[in-house]
């Protein structure tokens, strides 16, 4: 059994070039850069005990490389599932766009 211990969450911006692997990444970090975990010691357990569950949104899912996003992520086990979400600002003239990426980043632990 795992229990829930953490839930983040995060959104990464792309402004030019539609690169929705990049707006992901920064949506992890975004997500993890404002956290200080201190349970692990009165839990005996590791950062490397982490199970993670990673969702991220973007308008365009088969553009994201799942594995470069989910190795932001410096410990524990990632599991990633990119869907549908976020946002896309076409530019005025519709050649580019703002891609917005959400993450999730939910933290377990065995029991």
């Amino acid at each position: 059994m795992k229990t829930r211990y953490v839930t983040e969450m995060g959104m990464g911006v792309d402004v030019h070039g539609r690169n929705y692997t990049e707006a992901a990444e920064r949506a992890v970090l975004d997500a993890i850069h404002h956290s200080s975990l201190h349970f692990f010691k009165p839990l005996n357990k590791t950062a490397d005990d982490m199970l993670i569950d990673l969702i991220i949104g973007v308008p365009k899912p088969d553009q994201v490389d799942a594995d470069r996003v989910a190795a932001a992520l410096p410990y524990g086990t990632v599991t990633i599932t990119v869907k549908e979400g976020g946002l896309e600002i076409p530019s005025d003239d519709g050649k580019d766009a703002i891609v917005i990426a959400n993450a999730g980043i939910i933290v377990y632990l065995k029991d």
